[in-house]
């Protein structure tokens, strides 16, 4: 059992930042624009800025870790600092320990309400991975696209399937989204037409953050996969399921992907998470011997989407899933993805891909939740949805919870604006379509 720790801090039991969790960010003062590193606590950020200026957060050496607009320096430091971070934190916090809790004008200058500052990209991002783990996920898709008795391909049970996406197309939480447009192919239609996508969905997705890099040619063991994983965070990544569909043969995605993948503001260290280790689900047939691991390697952590439309007056719940499903875990994603040489660099993105689960209110996709619109779903207010539409708002949120600890992610909140209008001139072959 998790010792529990109490600060002098007033605190929401159900806050998702808790003493236990101390998750890392990066932002600045709504009225100036300087970027440094955060740490969330209850409704307060910590600016580590100010604790390193005061000589109470120091590290090795006479480098600057924390008055940085990301935060790859300070997780390029190492696993050793990134412990001695957290043991300070939780010291310094601590309802025991005079130093902040005494001193009202370095407090003032140490805690930010979260309401009044600015959040940010928390990471540079070098590179973005996305994988296609969750075995529920890849059945339900395979099922409504092929053959419903080999809804899985051959590869799928035996390595995690993914691609290289688009790292500069990685936003943080709040960023508006615009429609995509580009070719879809109707059902009855000898040719494309270009259009904004009529097929909008959200990804229920987290992703982990690579923490130590390696050189070309030196793949990671998967007994050394967690020493290279610094974190956390939610990650949306949206897709446009008609351009998809036309594009993705036989290449894989591609624009339908590239538009935007959206990541909550704090990271959660893999630490903060280590009290909520589960097992996986049972993998058969056994991997190959690099991928095989004989430890607790997934995560109790539950999930959830809401959505609000422009007529509502608050969002709703619309799946919540947990994941502990996800067949592959990160340590084995990892794994593949270096066996064959491939280098990772300190801050390189790693999308889990769609998370579901068993029941269909647990489906990580619209896609699922309406059967690619056979079903559609009906919210609280009577409106439907197949798709999202114009003006519709998609949180995610998670969290983790056991023996009265709780360790929270925050949430990843995008609105979808209307597709641009391209002016150009049509053939008789092209056309273009809004919603």
């Amino acid at each position: 059992m998790t010792q529990h720790l109490t600060s002098f801090l007033e605190i929401d039991p159900q806050s998702d930042f808790t003493m236990h969790n101390l998750p890392y960010g990066i932002f600045s003062e709504i009225a100036q624009a300087n970027k440094r590193v955060g740490v969330a606590i209850g409704d307060w950020v910590i600016d580590l800025a100010v604790l390193e200026t005061h000589g109470l957060l120091q590290l090795d050496g006479n480098q600057n870790y924390f008055n940085q607009p990301t935060l790859n320096t300070f997780i390029e430091s190492g696993k050793q600092n990134w412990q001695k971070v957290r043991q300070i934190l939780q010291n310094l916090l601590s309802v025991d320990n005079p130093t902040l809790r005494d001193n009202a004008e370095l407090r003032h200058s140490v805690f930010h309400p979260q309401n009044a500052v600015t959040l940010h990209l928390p990471i540079h991002v070098p590179g973005y991975t996305d994988f296609y783990s969750s075995k529920e996920h890849a059945t339900n898709v395979g099922t409504m696209f092929r053959d419903p008795k080999n809804a899985l391909l051959p590869n799928w049970s035996e390595l995690p399937v993914g691609y290289n996406g688009r790292a500069s197309s990685v936003i943080v939480s709040g960023t508006d989204i615009v429609r995509p447009s580009g070719q879809i192919k109707l059902p009855n239609s000898e040719r494309p037409i270009f259009s904004a996508t009529r097929k909008l969905d959200f990804e229920l997705e987290t992703a982990f953050i690579v923490g130590k890099a390696t050189e070309l040619g030196q793949p990671i063991s998967i007994e050394d996969a967690s020493d290279h994983i610094f974190g956390m965070v939610l990650l949306n990544d949206w897709s446009a399921r008609d351009i998809q569909q036309w594009e993705y043969v036989p290449l894989g995605p591609f624009n339908a992907k590239t538009f935007a993948s959206a990541i909550s503001p704090w990271v959660v260290t893999m630490e903060a998470l280590e009290p909520f280790k589960v097992k996986g689900p049972t993998q058969q047939p056994q991997p190959l011997r690099y991928l095989q691991e004989n430890i607790a390697n997934s995560y109790d952590i539950h999930l959830s989407v809401e959505v609000q439309t422009p007529q509502s007056q608050k969002s709703e719940v619309i799946c919540q899933t947990n994941f502990k499903y996800m067949y592959w875990s990160m340590a084995q994603q990892l794994t593949h993805h270096t066996i064959a040489g491939c280098n990772v660099q300190v801050g390189d993105l790693m999308g889990s891909g769609t998370i579901s689960g068993p029941t269909e209110d647990s489906y990580g996709s619209l896609l699922e939740l309406t059967w690619n619109t056979t079903k559609p779903l009906t919210l609280s207010n009577g409106e439907t949805r197949g798709f999202l539409e114009d003006g519709d708002r998609v949180v995610m949120k998670g969290y983790c919870e056991k023996d009265g600890i709780r360790v929270g992610f925050g949430q990843v909140e995008n609105t979808i604006l209307a597709a641009h209008k391209f002016e150009f001139n049509q053939t008789e072959e092209e056309s273009y379509e809004t919603v």
